[in-house]
């Protein structure tokens, strides 16, 4: 499997790179609903496309995943390749965005640049979009066609913190969890964040004490 990722708007080639992530979306640090949702959605794309050549469309399905940085829209990315198993083409807004600005390149060469990057390839095609700033989008690249899925990938939820544990510390219950996932909704901590804490000891009561101090700081920054 490849991962493609594209750097800048047509003015720079595609740079590739083999796939080899292990996320899933049963190991992602994701709400439950938020990745049911995006499973359907990549399912309902797959069968369909008998529908797709009937109505005159291209087979292919663009997601866009905004949010802060360290959120897990890499793992995310990582997580669709692996159930789907074919190619994933990943487009760096942010990177686009700043040569828009920095060379002059047009909106409308942007547009036309995607528009012929979708007419281009085959069949069963997904292109993802990252961004860590929606809001500084033209409304023209959010419309349906180009991005058809939004996913915002916010700060670590209990849920989340659940399964980086898991993942971390390779537990599910322990005494101090229900005193974390008290504080995590208030601190603002992205899962990367949490992640790194809990590398920080290899003993679970070490390593969650130690995630508990740090949602504390960051709890009292926030507030």
């Amino acid at each position: 499997m490849r991962s493609d990722r594209i750097r800048g708007s047509g003015i720079t080639p595609w740079q590739s790179a083999n796939l080899d992530h292990p996320a899933k979306f049963e190991t992602l640090a994701m709400d439950d609903e938020m990745k049911k949702m995006i499973v359907d959605d990549l399912d309902r794309f797959l069968k369909r496309k008998e529908l797709y050549r009937k109505v005159g469309k291209a087979w292919k399905r663009g997601y866009l995943l905004f949010g802060p940085p360290g959120t897990g829209k890499s793992s995310l990315i990582a997580a669709m390749a692996n159930y789907l198993n074919f190619d994933v083409y990943d487009l760096e807004l942010t990177d686009i965005r700043e040569e828009i600005e920095d060379e002059g390149v047009t909106l409308s060469g942007l547009l036309n640049f995607l528009d012929g990057l979708w007419s281009s390839i085959g069949d069963e095609r997904i292109i993802i979009f990252t961004t860590n700033h929606k809001e500084k989008l033209d409304p023209a690249l959010l419309r349906p066609g180009r991005m058809d899925v939004h996913v915002h990938m916010s700060y670590c939820t209990p849920c989340g913190l659940r399964m980086l544990v898991s993942n971390y510390l390779g537990i599910t219950e322990h005494p101090l969890m229900a005193e974390a996932q008290g504080l995590i909704d208030s601190s603002k901590v992205t899962p990367a964040g949490v992640g790194e804490q809990l590398l920080k000891a290899d003993h679970p009561d070490l390593a969650l004490l130690a995630l508990i101090q740090f949602l504390e700081v960051k709890k009292e920054i926030v507030n």
